[in-house]
């Protein structure tokens, strides 16, 4: 499921989902902390398409913690995989942890080592004709 995660964000002909996850922000950390929204973005986008809820916690030691609702066993590593192909689209370097599952609920560990590990992906607000 991690793959297809990666898939979405990352191939080509797919650049809608990409666009649409890039306007959480411009930083990877502004990326994290708009994951809260991205159900309601997503249904502005494609109305008949409903994203389970999420919901990101930043610990006190910096770490995030993602909890997914996850109606479909292995929603959270198809998560992951979204994480990773953004994080790389913004140059940052992350670590990610699925810490398991329980009562429809997945969690994921993040760890943020440096937001500006390599030059990101570039970004354009106006799509190209």
């Amino acid at each position: 499921m991690e793959d297809v995660g990666t898939f979405l964000v990352a191939q080509p002909g797919y650049e809608a989902v990409r666009r649409l996850l890039r306007f959480g922000g411009v930083s990877f950390s502004d990326f994290l902390q708009s994951l809260d929204d991205l159900p309601d973005r997503t249904r502005l986008a494609l109305s008949e398409l409903h994203l389970p809820w999420v919901e990101l916690r930043e610990d006190p030691d910096g770490q995030y913690s993602l909890i997914c609702e996850a109606p479909l066993v292995g929603y959270g590593y198809l998560m992951m995989g979204v994480l990773r192909a953004m994080a790389d689209d913004y140059g940052a370097l992350v670590l990610l942890e699925h810490c398991g599952r329980s009562d429809g609920i997945e969690v994921l560990k993040i760890i943020l080592v440096e937001a500006e590990f390599s030059e990101g992906r570039r970004f354009e607000l106006g799509a190209r004709a």
